[in-house]
């Protein structure tokens, strides 16, 4: 048994927590101090795994006016800020238990009091609220009874609650009972903590959670060894949870090291490997012809004999010089010549081969071969071909030359050796008549119809041909072309058929005969189209031309017609109205019709539904700045856009937390789906979504003053009714938005109300709310038949039965009207969920908030209707706050206080001031607690000074806040009435 518990607690071992204290772990008594004797008793017990424990208990529930108190021993807080008290316990039903008198609790109160040190005894500090500091009311969701065979099935709760910020060097924890029978089985007491950890290459220390839930603290990391940071300091934050959340820059491995396992360390690249720069890559295998000479090489070194430019990539192989050309063939014409070759057998690894032509002279009286001088030419250059052929002129009559061809490449240069090449000897011709064939007569052809891109070319034979004519060569190319860019047709007799000539281009034709004495010249000519061609084009045009003319008219006869008939239509439009039919057909097809919201979860692959409503963003345009909070699904952010083309926006940034499931990725998205159907000025836009990348985003227009619940309490008393009603009124718009397109919201609250710089309000937080799972721990959201759903906010049917419609989104939004009314509020205070469940069963509503117009709390009671098809539609509801803004008279008649006697329960927000013995403690409990020191300075420290308090004396003490001041004068009118009323009664 004790084996398996130990394996138990190995599994079930959080490293996100550090246990302060654990009362199931004593081995001895636990010794806390409880008052008085006689209310909690230590005893042994067992826990839910029948593991012998110390436990408190207590059951005086026949005694009223019960007040049992039991104190932890001093706990150090190590350095926490925020402390989290895990609490299993058991309560037996108060109707369980005979004749129980109707004082019997089925709750506790939790409390704390820090101190720097234990000096705590039996009588301090005192066992009263001040100076304890109470975090929650504890009750149970399951209590247990009486059974038939006369034993008792024990039902543990466990309930987990937190407080904080702590800032002394400890605490004591204090238990209250007023009339239970209960058993404290187990007390757990615990800090968060996200531990160390390596994460986008570097290392974080552990770091201890914030003082608030949602406080995100950053951490500064250290790049692993042989690792950079990248752009700005990397750093993490860290949730209250104990999750490290959205990462801000990396480290990666520097030059010559490769991240291994899992990227929490940086590895040298070993012996044949390389790595030229910074990144993520891995390292890579040296390519052909190189190799390395140690570790952690940042390059590979070319082998003798083979060569790397400057400009090749690391990762390219190295090369060497090519060979020499191959069948080089020379054409002498007198003092002319033309060089032709074809490419080097190897090239030595490489594409950048070209050629240099070197030109030497031999003989002429003076000895050995010299360099060529510079009245050679060369077309098109000498040097750098990167054609195999050169023609070469002006050479030197009778002369014997040698022309090497070189082959070179990009890395020729590196080399110790001269380039290969192969080499020509040649002797030129004396010019002269002699020697050179006649030039013959050129006599073109004509386009030939049926092959429109060919020409046929004849010319005469020479007069006097110098010898036997061997062949002719025509050359020909586009007149706006160089002409060594020439095409060479070859004809054995004087006519040649040219093919794949251009229309309209004009080209140059030139011919030659050769003899066995060689070339003789050129005879150019120009030749554009035959004029055949063109007559019978011409005569084409001609017959065609009325059949051209006749259909133009036709066409403008048509246009004439058509534009006549539309103005007849458009003058009998206005003549007559609109039909009923007639507006609806313009509704349906006009380009603005109403759309249908599509659930994205009826699509077989969701993702298609993010790719078909949500605009996919290159990641290199968003560039996040700050944390500005915490979501369900990862860490929210705001930043910068910047698409294409158009201006950079501000933005918010939603991001999904690494290690996400495909479950979590999906339902993370949907929201994105959901939203992006939508265009409305009260709905929070859509930008678009990164999900090519990581970290996955949904990327949203930025509301500069956050959510509205917070927003209001920041200001509080600060706007006036009409404000707050034109706030009321763009919730309400965006509202009949979604439910024209058949949309339910199902989690609205001011809380998902987003406000912008201009106090526009947007309905937000699409979609989330379909998937909250079991497990979460926003106790805003409690279970109701197998679902999390928000209680204070959701209308009967739908906590009952899981109705949700338009209707109970019409209840949800009476929730936030009323939330908004009281500056952020909560509902119902500190009732419990089963409490308001309850209450809202016998028919109480809350009452209207301090200075509420009767009108708009009659709206929050019609929002509110049992029923819910006499609920108010959403369209209706802005046009009753339409007429309210245009009729601001109808916003002064006030609800009188006395119309709050019929709701008891509810009523709340003027607390009975007989509850309190002090005037700090009634400040306390209005929340004006700021005001302490400000009333005892002015001597207002009773109730019979306080209750004749005018405007005047709360200007006096320092109240300056015009919310603040109604707040306390509506309080202290009503302590006024109640004090009446107790002395009327008395007389």
């Amino acid at each position: 048994q004790m084996l398996f518990r130990i394996v138990q607690e190995l599994v079930l071992f959080d490293f996100s927590i550090e246990i302060l204290m654990d009362s199931t772990t004593a081995t001895a008594e636990l010794g806390w101090t409880v008052y008085p004797a006689m209310g909690w008793e230590e005893v042994s017990g067992y826990d839910e795994n029948m593991n012998t424990i110390r436990t408190y208990q207590v059951c005086n529930v026949f005694n009223n006016n019960q007040n049992n108190w039991v104190r932890t021993k001093y706990i150090r807080r190590r350095g926490a800020q925020r402390i989290h008290v895990e609490m299993k316990f058991s309560v037996r039903d108060c109707s369980s238990i005979p004749s129980v008198p109707g004082s019997c609790k089925e709750t506790f109160n939790l409390y704390y009091y820090e101190a720097d040190s234990d000096t705590a005894n039996k009588g301090s500090p005192a066992w009263m609220e001040n100076p304890w500091i109470k975090v929650d009311t504890i009750a149970a969701d399951e209590s247990f009874s009486q059974v038939d065979l006369g034993g008792r099935v024990m039902k543990i709760n466990k309930e987990i609650r937190s407080f904080g910020p702590v800032s002394r060097q400890g605490f004591y924890l204090a238990f209250q009972d007023y009339g239970s029978c209960m058993s404290l089985i187990a007390v757990r007491v615990f800090y968060r903590k996200c531990p160390r950890v390596v994460q986008n290459g570097a290392a974080f220390p552990e770091t201890l959670s914030g003082a608030e839930s949602t406080s995100l603290v950053a951490a500064r990391g250290v790049c692993v060894p042989n690792g950079e940071e990248v752009d700005v300091p990397i750093k993490l934050y860290c949730n209250g949870d104990g999750e490290w959340m959205v990462p801000i820059g990396r480290c990666m491995c520097k030059a010559g090291h490769e991240a291994v396992e899992n990227g929490t360390a940086c590895r040298a690249c070993v012996s044949g490997f390389f790595k030229s720069s910074q990144g993520d890559h891995q390292c890579l295998q040296c390519p052909i012809n190189s190799r390395t000479t140690n570790e952690g090489a940042t390059n590979c070194v070319c082998r003798n004999g083979y060569y790397r430019t400057d400009s090749d990539p690391p990762q390219m192989p190295c090369t060497t010089i090519p060979s020499a050309p191959q069948s080089v063939i020379s054409i002498v014409n007198e003092t002319s010549l033309r060089l032709e070759w074809s490419a080097p057998r190897d090239g030595g690894g490489r594409e950048d081969v070209v050629y240099n032509i070197i030109c030497k002279s031999c003989g002429g009286g003076r000895g050995g071969c010299t360099r060529c001088g510079d009245n050679v030419q060369f077309v098109p250059r000498q040097l750098g071909l990167t054609e195999s052929s050169v023609h070469i002129s002006d050479l030197l009559a009778h002369t014997q030359y040698t022309f090497e061809i070189q082959a070179v490449n990009g890395v020729s240069d590196q080399s110790p050796y001269s380039p290969q090449y192969s080499s020509v000897n040649i002797t030129t011709n004396q010019a002269g008549k002699n020697h050179v064939p006649m030039s013959p007569s050129v006599s073109p052809g004509c386009w030939d119809l049926r092959t429109p891109d060919s020409i046929t070319l004849s010319w005469s034979q020479p007069d006097q041909p110098n010898g036997l004519i061997l062949d002719y060569e025509l050359q020909y190319y586009e007149k706006s072309m160089a002409e060594w860019n020439s095409s060479v047709v070859r004809s054995q007799t004087n006519t040649a058929v040219i093919r794949g000539l251009k229309p309209g281009v004009i080209y140059v034709f030139q011919v030659r005969a050769r003899t066995v004495a060689g070339f003789g010249r050129f005879i150019q000519f120009f030749f554009l189209f035959c004029y055949l061609f063109a007559e019978e084009y011409k005569s084409f045009f001609q017959e065609k031309l009325p059949l051209i003319i006749g259909s133009a008219a036709a066409g403008v006869v048509f246009i004439i017609a058509v534009v006549v008939f539309v103005i007849i239509c458009k003058r009998r439009s206005f003549e007559r109205p609109e039909s009923e039919y007639t507006d609806k057909l313009q509704h349906y097809t006009s380009g603005h019709r109403m759309k249908i919201y599509i659930d994205p979860f009826t699509y077989e692959d969701p993702n298609e539904a993010v790719r078909e409503f949500a605009k996919e963003i290159d990641t290199s345009c968003v560039k996040i700045e700050q944390v500005i909070g915490a979501g369900e699904f990862g860490e929210v952010c705001s930043g910068n856009l910047r698409l294409p083309g158009k201006r950079e926006i501000l933005v918010a940034i939603k991001t999904l937390k690494a290690g996400y499931t495909e479950r979590q990725r999906r339902d993370f998205l949907s929201e994105a789906s959901i939203m992006g159907q939508f265009d409305h000025p009260n709905i929070i836009h859509l930008e678009g979504v990164v999900t090519k990348n990581a970290p996955v985003m949904i990327i949203t227009e930025f509301m500069e003053n956050g959510s509205l619940d917070s927003f209001l309490r920041q200001n509080d008393g600060q706007f006036t009714v009409i404000q707050l009603v034109g706030m009321l009124r763009g919730i309400a718009a965006g509202m009949k938005y979604l439910n024209d397109m058949n949309y339910v919201h199902r989690d609205l609250a001011a809380r998902n109300i987003l406000v912008n710089s201009n106090l526009v309000c947007k309905v937000s937080d699409f979609g989330l709310s379909r998937f909250l799972e079991d497990d979460t721990s926003d106790p805003t959201y409690t279970s109701a038949l197998g679902g999390k759903i928000p209680i204070r906010w959701t209308a009967p049917e739908a906590i009952q039965y899981r109705k949700f419609t338009s209707s109970s989104d019409g209840w949800s939004y009476g929730i936030v009207m009323w939330e908004v009314m009281s500056y952020g509020e909560r509902p119902y205070w500190d009732m419990s969920n089963q409490d308001v469940i309850n209450a809202i069963e016998q028919d109480y509503r809350l009452p209207p908030p301090m200075d509420c117009p009767s009108a708009l709390h009659q709206l929050m009671l019609d929002c509110w209707q049992k029923d819910r098809n006499n609920r108010p539609k959403f369209s209706q509801i802005v046009n009753n706050l339409d007429k309210m803004i245009r009729n601001p008279n109808s916003l002064k008649a006030m609800t009188p206080l006395s119309s709050s006697v019929h709701l008891p329960l509810l009523d709340r927000s003027t607390p009975d001031f007989s509850s309190f013995t002090t005037v700090d403690e009634w400040l306390d409990a209005i929340k004006m607690g700021q005001y302490k020191e400000n009333f005892a300075n002015e001597d207002f420290t009773s109730f019979d000074v306080v209750s004749q308090m005018t405007m005047e004396d709360i200007l006096r003490v320092g109240v300056t806040l015009v919310g603040h001041q109604k707040k306390i004068l509506n309080s202290v009118q009503s302590m006024r009435a109640q004090m009446n009323q107790i002395t009327s009664v008395e007389v």
